[in-house]
């Protein structure tokens, strides 16, 4: 059932918050789906035979068909809309993720977290057409802060939630419950998401060619960004359970307590991020400029990885490793911001698929690489990797990235060939 549309004056307050909830949800449990393979890591490796490095390579496997999913979600988004294409992701995933508790063998474990990441990948993409769609300029690092959140909690309850299904049902079922928490959220969106009125026209029915945003140089230069940024907090959501096993020698019931809590700083960063912003866009800073500063001050954090590695204490250790992803959190609040900054809202979904290929494929070699790394060396040459990194990504954005203000060759041709939604609170 699909109510009518809203109009821009009903826009603002009330249902653009409700949207953002939505989407909030829809991260939580993208990142609940991601948190039941990490915390099932070891019992995986033990039912079916897997080195650090064949976890690294399944890992791997799922960031091969994410960096696939990217390329493709973000243009069949913007064909489809937000609201179809958002059911269709969470749909595969949801489905993918009930399927791994059924595998029988490596091979269909593989293939269903391929599956996983083929659903998951378009997440993004949607969620920041949705914000584009309802937020306008100056709210949409909060917003976009606010949805990315649900990644920290998704990967927060995670290791509580999993960990109790594991201890008292076994990974079969906890997988398949896992599952089905997606297909209620279909329900729910399904009945609440509506487009608002105004913001479309011929334009958003034809949005730009790939190849066409593939020769800009912001595209690019985000892509190359995200190679190096977001493999360091696929690296804590895939290895922080097996690290603490491995190297502070938790058992499952300790992951249950203190794994979670660099995740609950995560969240504190996805806010503080964007209230950062919006703090130095009140004091007058340019919107673009405050977006660039937020990031890097954020992205420095993450050098925090490498004393992590080197002190003994687990609970420093912790505590350096959730600095690092509470820095991450705060930079990719103002990130997901970037693109609304210089495309029109009927490109953002394309825009964010196609830079992700390059999530995609750092996720991919850095998965495997670390598997690799940890069965020969240990962790600590893997974490002064990650430490290193997000430095590489903060050069790219602050100096390559180029200015963020919207870019002429893909402008409406029209006057009111798209809506914003009304600022007004």
């Amino acid at each position: 059932m699909v109510g009518p549309p809203l109009s821009a004056p009903t826009a603002p307050a009330r249902f653009r918050w409700v949207i953002v909830g939505m989407i909030f949800l829809a991260t939580v449990i993208n990142y609940l789906c991601r948190q039941a393979y990490s915390v099932s890591a070891t019992t995986l490796q033990q039912v079916f035979s897997l080195s650090n490095e064949d976890y690294g390579l399944l890992t791997s496997g799922f960031f091969f068909a994410y960096a696939i999913s990217n390329g493709i979600s973000g243009p069949v988004i913007d064909r489809l809309g937000a609201k179809r294409g958002y059911l269709l992701c969470m749909f595969v995933w949801s489905s993918a993720v009930g399927l791994i508790g059924a595998a029988q063998n490596v091979w269909m474990l593989a293939g269903f977290l391929m599956l996983l990441g083929l659903g998951e990948a378009g997440n993004w993409p949607a969620a920041v057409k949705v914000v584009g769609e309802w937020f306008p300029p100056r709210e949409r690092a909060l917003a976009s802060g606010i949805f990315n959140s649900g990644a920290g909690i998704g990967a927060l309850i995670g290791p509580t939630a999993v960990g109790l299904l594991l201890i008292h049902v076994g990974w079969r079922p906890a997988f398949v419950s896992v599952g089905l928490i997606g297909y209620a959220w279909l329900i729910g969106f399904g009945l609440v998401y509506r487009t608002p009125t105004g913001r479309v026209t011929v334009e958003a029915a034809r949005p730009p060619s790939p190849w066409r945003l593939l020769k800009t140089r912001f595209l690019v230069c985000f892509a190359l960004s995200k190679v190096f940024m977001d493999p360091v907090w696929y690296f804590y959501v895939f290895w922080l359970p097996k690290f603490l096993t491995d190297v502070h020698h938790f058992d499952l019931k300790q992951i249950v307590w203190l794994a979670p809590i660099p995740f609950i700083v995560a969240d504190i960063g996805n806010l503080a991020g964007g209230g950062f912003t919006q703090l130095l866009i009140a004091r007058g800073l340019p919107i673009p400029h405050a977006r660039k500063t937020g990031a890097a001050c954020f992205g420095l954090l993450m050098v925090s990885a490498i004393p992590a590695i080197l002190i003994h204490d687990a609970y420093w250790s912790i505590a350096l490793v959730s600095v690092a992803m509470f820095g991450y959190t705060g930079y990719l609040a103002n990130t997901l911001a970037f693109p609304a900054e210089v495309f029109p809202n009927h490109a953002l979904g394309s825009i964010w698929g196609l830079a992700s290929v390059g999530s995609g494929l750092g996720g991919m070699l850095f998965q495997w690489l670390s598997g690799r790394l940890v069965d020969r060396f240990g962790y600590q040459p893997v974490f002064i990797g990650y430490g290193i990194m997000p430095l590489i990504a903060v050069v790219i954005v602050l100096f390559l990235l180029g200015p963020l203000r919207p870019h002429p060759d893909f402008q409406p041709r029209s006057a009111g060939s798209e809506f914003t939604p009304s600022p007004v609170d």
